[in-house]
């Protein structure tokens, strides 16, 4: 195909922004060079396409009609198997609909991106197939994953199973959903900002956001790379540590994989217990001012208390960082994804992996074609982020990256006394999806205001688990559990020894998971 040369008037237009000041003659002399130039972007086209795999063959899916969706949860049915027998066989696997799968067709929840369909799985996606998994379906994801609540996929809300009135949390909502209702034994999850841990809170699921790096990303559309995690939703502790073993590892493809350590088995130490571990109970977890219901604050509480019988030492510490972390987050996400994933398109450059460049393209003309479609918070993030850019250079963004390492260090000190962190992984349980639909100021509220525990070990990069804590107004409340970096068993150690200590946990009703 080639690119087309540009026009003296396309020239003339970049010389205005860039403030170049060139006349006829220099546009005409660059207009040459500028065509030579693009001879190697035909050859580049020419060498790419060769490398292109066919489509699989045989794979074959169904969009859900409403009787077979109830909470909006699937995107898309399938059914994908290798036959090969492995630590996942006979389990079925939902996969977010922001990772992709071949052959199936993948919207990452937003009009900017449907109609594209993948060609080659997800190293995740190879990863469960190869383990014995069979994936089940594609789960409706947030508008652009950039949400933490579930009324802005561009398929409607996705409602709660403990409550269909209610959120599910996002941005990984269907993952949550489906993980809770059993329709899925298994889910692949994201999370910038805490997309795995807060459907997972909300829904009364487990949910693992592993430490940065140690699952591979290939695959998946990015948001912000310094942010972009990759995790297992399950309904049990021991399915998170099955799961995190067979898609944990480097793939040789992502630049978020660095200095990995050994590959561990999760499930070694499942069961050893917690006697004499050190809990730290952050205090500036709870009781945010304008957020923090205290009965939620109480059962965390509560909670902690139960793994002190359990033989934890449990003690109350002060992290101040912890309350700028979401601060942090908040630059980074702005203006870091205004540049890649929305003028980067999702990709952005200036780092060495894989790219999707039919996935770019095609989300690249989406975006334009529906620019209105994408939701509040998206364009919310744009119009911030392009204005401190424009205004201030990035310097902001360099500000809060330079921070990030401050952040860490304020949790790694307390990491070097304690094992795990401990605080609630959200302030309030989950609220009325007709709230949020109410007006723009609370469709942006109740998407992105609950993060502010999530958030900063996105930022961090420590690994973090959400257990099922209690219930609230009748709706589930989520524990987190912060461990330090590359130390994701000992964080899935303390969950497994809650978890036993309240004799497993309970699904909604209704669900085929309580029928059973």
């Amino acid at each position: 195909m080639g690119v087309d040369p540009p026009t003296i008037a396309d020239l003339a237009e970049i010389a205005r922004h860039y403030e170049f000041h060139l006349g006829e003659s220099d546009l005409e002399s660059y207009r040459a060079l500028v065509t030579g130039a693009l001879e190697s972007y035909r050859i580049v086209e020419q060498l790419f396409q060769d490398t292109l795999p066919e489509p699989p063959s045989g794979r074959t899916y169904q969009r859900p009609q409403p009787e077979q969706n109830p909470l909006g949860a699937w995107y898309v049915t399938t059914r994908i198997s290798t036959g090969k027998e492995g630590p996942l066989t006979g389990r079925t696997v939902a996969v977010k609909d922001n990772v992709a799968v071949a052959g199936i067709p993948m919207m990452n929840g937003s009009r900017s991106v449907e109609g594209f369909v993948p060609r080659r799985d997800a190293t995740v996606v190879t990863r469960l197939l190869e383990a014995g998994a069979t994936v089940v379906g594609k789960a409706v994801c947030e508008d652009l994953c950039f949400s933490g609540a579930s009324h802005t996929a561009a398929t409607g809300p996705v409602r709660n199973p403990w409550d269909p009135n209610v959120t599910a949390g996002g941005s990984s909502s269907g993952s949550a959903v489906l993980v809770a209702t059993g329709e899925a034994d298994l889910a692949v999850g994201g999370d910038q900002g805490g997309s795995i841990r807060i459907p997972s809170a909300f829904c009364g699921v487990v949910g693992h956001k592993p430490t940065r790096g140690l699952v591979p990303y290939t695959g998946a559309f990015p948001i912000e790379n310094t942010l972009d995690h990759l995790g297992p939703i399950t309904f049990t502790t021991r399915d998170a540590a099955l799961m995190l073993g067979v898609m944990a590892g480097p793939d040789g493809l992502d630049p978020r994989q660095r200095d990995l350590p050994p590959a561990k088995d999760y499930l070694a130490d499942l069961d050893a217990g917690i006697s004499g571990l050190r809990v730290a109970v952050v205090e500036e977890g709870f009781g945010l001012p304008g957020l923090s219901d205290p009965q939620v604050d109480e059962e965390v509480l509560a909670a902690t208390r139960r793994l002190e019988r359990a033989g934890a030492k449990v003690s109350h510490v002060s992290i101040p960082w912890h309350r700028h972390g979401v601060h942090v987050w908040n630059v980074i996400a702005i203006e870091g994804a205004t540049t890649q994933m929305v003028d980067g398109n999702g990709f952005g450059m200036n780092w060495s992996g894989y790219y999707d460049p039919e996935l770019i393209a095609h989300y690249a003309q989406g975006r334009r074609d529906h620019a209105d479609s994408l939701s509040d918070t998206v364009k919310l993030t744009v119009l911030a982020g392009r204005y401190t850019i424009n205004r201030y250079g990035g310097r902001y963004y360099g500000m809060a990256q330079n921070l990030a390492r401050s952040l860490t260090a304020a949790y790694d000190a307390v990491l070097a006394e304690f094992d795990v962190l401990v605080m609630p992984t959200l302030p309030y349980v989950a609220t009325p999806i007709e709230d949020a639909l109410s007006c723009r100021e609370n469709y942006v509220a109740r998407a992105l205001e609950m993060i502010v525990n999530t958030a900063p070990f996105d930022v961090t990069g420590h690994p973090a688990t959400t257990v099922p804590a209690g219930m609230v107004k009748n709706l589930p409340v989520g524990m987190m559990i912060i461990g330090r970096h590359f130390q994701d068993d000992v964080c899935l150690r303390v969950a497994q020894a809650y978890e036993t200590a309240v004799g497993g946990f309970t699904p909604p009703p209704g669900s085929a998971r309580r029928a059973s």
